[in-house]
């Protein structure tokens, strides 16, 4: 007797570079988990089933860069289904949203409510995300404990995969690299990756010190290990991956042969010039992270929570009103990264990142039935990024239903974005 499946997900692209799966599938659920990924499966087989031809079906999505200690975090954090099942990510990975101090709060009130997957970077600072570090002194050097935060990533083990740090133009004018060298030391004695946000946080510190901006990737190297990760390389502001004459700091590739790993980290830095500098240079990240927050996204406020931010230019941030994950893959494909480019950098990629392969970031027949089903449109559309420069595609992704364990979810999140027409 033939096995009888909660669902079958019929016809679609499925695209699994975990298995070195492309080409038109079914998909087979049974009690949220996978069970099989075949050809032309008989439509008695299933309970239900969902015709997804002419659709991508992908495994769950990751977000490696999300922002959603809401409320705790002020303006800054996001709703996470909002941003994860609702707008078609299966799990998000808070970027320091979370410190040692904080990390039951983002437990209780965060990771165990949501019918997303939510997985953090641990904060290297005591005082975590708070109003988007929109008070640089309370991320000085005095800032950071040690101890008590390598302490809080080996107790939350399951939620903690990694160290949020920064390397950038307005902290190093106020206290040099020494704050790196405190993340670097909780990367080592976790034996986690610390994830370093480069380019422009803080404006420079008036009279602080003198600051060469491509000096501060330089400075970084000697602190990497292998498995950190360079964040935002596309980025429009200075000290990261470009260097100020425009061209690709020549110790990008040196740090990529030790080990590092890049994250696009969107958000508000996308160039697509910057993009396209880097791509030229032979530089391919590896993991896509969206990087919305509430200073870049612009949502329903809860009652009392003041319409923007006091101070806007403070963090330089001139984001979309409305964004997604998918939508993040259509810019990267609008500026040269193929498909079976980008899949990986929101799966298979993710999964290696966050060592949790064979549990995400697949189709693997035996895991949680965490797939992305998506729109894969063809048309003429104008894109825009954060420097204002438009970039017309012909392609554009959409997410259309999301399955987490098994139970279906909608792309129905009000921060999706409508493209505009070329």
């Amino acid at each position: 007797m033939s096995e009888i499946f909660d669902v079958v997900l019929k016809g679609g692209r499925v695209i699994d570079p975990a298995q070195g799966i492309d080409g038109v599938r079914d998909v087979a659920i049974k009690g949220g988990r996978i069970a099989a990924v075949a050809e032309n499966m008989l439509p008695t087989a299933a309970k239900e089933t969902i015709d997804c031809r002419g659709k991508l079906v992908l495994p769950g999505l990751i977000d490696t860069h999300a922002h959603i200690f809401q409320y705790v975090t002020g303006r800054f954090g996001l709703n996470p289904d909002m941003c994860g099942v609702h707008s078609g990510v299966a799990t998000l990975v808070d970027q320091g949203g979370a410190s040692c101090i904080t990390m039951p709060a983002f437990r209780h009130y965060i990771a165990e409510p949501a019918q997303s997957r939510v997985l953090a970077f641990i904060s290297a600072y005591i005082v975590g995300g708070l109003e988007g570090h929109y008070y640089p002194e309370l991320y000085r050097p005095e800032c950071l404990d040690v101890d008590a935060t390598v302490r809080s990533a080996k107790e939350n083990a399951d939620l903690v995969k990694g160290i949020k740090a920064h390397a950038e133009i307005g902290g190093y004018s106020r206290w040099g690299v020494e704050v790196m060298k405190l993340a670097a030391e909780m990367g080592r004695q976790t034996d986690l990756p610390v994830y370093i946000h480069f380019g422009q946080l803080w404006p420079p510190k008036q009279g602080g010190l003198p600051v060469d901006a491509d000096s501060i990737f330089t400075s970084c190297l000697d602190l990497l290990k292998p498995g950190d990760v360079l964040a935002h390389p596309f980025s429009l502001h200075p000290g990261g991956f470009v260097s100020l004459d425009g061209t690709v700091h020549p110790l990008v590739k040196e740090a990529l042969a030790k080990g590092a790993k890049i994250d696009v980290g969107h958000g508000s830095h996308f160039s697509f010039r910057v993009a396209k500098n880097v791509l030229a240079a032979g530089i391919l990240p590896d993991t896509l992270g969206a990087d919305m927050h509430g200073y870049n996204t612009r949502v329903p406020k809860p009652r009392g929570t003041p319409d923007s931010h006091p101070d806007p230019e403070m963090h330089l941030f001139f984001g979309k009103s409305q964004f997604s994950l998918v939508h993040a893959m259509s810019e990267l494909m609008a500026v040269g990264v193929s498909l079976e480019q980008v899949v990986p950098m929101v799966t298979s990629n993710c999964a290696k990142l966050l060592r949790m392969e064979g549990e995400l970031g697949t189709l693997k027949p035996g895991v949680l039935a965490d797939v992305a089903v998506l729109a894969d449109e063809r048309g003429s559309w104008m894109l825009r990024d954060n420097e204002g420069n438009q970039l017309k595609t012909d392609r554009l992704l959409r997410p259309v239903f999301s399955l987490r364990a098994g139970k279906r979810f909608d792309a129905d999140a009000p921060i999706l974005p409508v493209a505009a027409a070329a």
